[in-house]
């Protein structure tokens, strides 16, 4: 398979990028596409010239690091994947593809397709702890919590934190992935504690690292690899609303 390749590369946070032109020949339809920028970039260093920079850890879909524009869609076009789970065979030969990095405000470019990402992390440290007895592990009776409640928590405890859904929303909200955080939490007991202030904490933090509102238009949870619903964002303001009502 032959296929052209327009890349954005930029050699700093502060420089200027742009779009540049590869071509790959022998590209395997059984390839990953993380793959296929690996054999690019062997060809690359073959030739001398400076590698991209790209993002990935386990490439199976479960650390949300490969997070790529492929064109103009979060993760490629294929429903609820991440980008190491996208296959060259979903591509045509001769094809060109564009790939960039996530953009948004909160998401500054580091290189090339390298984001920093963590202004996410930073949101889920504003959340802080529970409080939970840290001795012997309790009896798994102890504290009974309904079949459906616990898979719905652990639906939203999914959430990989790739950020998918903030280079989807137009406003660049990051309202799907931390109402996951909120909604694991405030189903379940052990996190009620601190369930008032939890929620507090993180929309600040949300607001303050330049995350846009959310308009809920729902493209955030049409690209998430894990599926998180657009209930745990009524979930998240039905979560902010109540902890405004009881200090007031």
């Amino acid at each position: 398979m032959k296929i052209t390749l327009k890349i954005w590369r930029q050699d700093s946070p502060k420089s200027k990028g742009k779009l540049e032109t590869f071509h790959l020949d022998g590209v395997e339809d059984d390839m990953s596409f993380l793959e296929m920028l690996d054999m690019l970039n062997e060809q690359l260093a073959t030739e001398g010239k400076r590698t991209v920079e790209f993002d990935h850890d386990c490439r199976e879909g479960i650390c949300g690091q490969c997070s790529l524009v492929i064109n103009g869609q979060a993760h490629g076009h294929e429903s609820h994947y991440t980008t190491c789970q996208t296959h060259m065979r979903s591509f045509k030969d001769g094809q060109t593809i564009f790939i960039e990095p996530f953009r948004a405000k909160a998401f500054p470019v580091i290189r090339d397709l390298k984001v920093d990402r963590s202004s996410m992390d930073r949101i889920i440290q504003a959340g802080g702890y529970i409080s939970a007895f840290t001795g012997m592990a309790p009896e798994a009776n102890s504290i009974p919590i309904h079949h459906n409640i616990s898979e719905s928590a652990f639906d939203s405890a999914a959430c990989i934190g790739c950020g998918a859904c903030i280079a989807t929303c137009k406003n660049s909200s990051a309202a799907l992935f931390m109402s996951a955080k909120v909604a694991h939490l405030a189903k379940l007991p052990q996190g009620q504690v601190e369930r008032k202030e939890r929620i507090a904490w993180m929309v600040n933090a949300h607001d303050e690292e330049g995350f846009g509102s959310c308009t809920h238009t729902g493209a955030c949870a049409m690209v998430c690899p894990q599926e998180v619903e657009l209930l745990d964002i009524a979930r998240m303001n039905y979560e902010y609303n109540r902890a405004l009502c009881s200090t007031n």
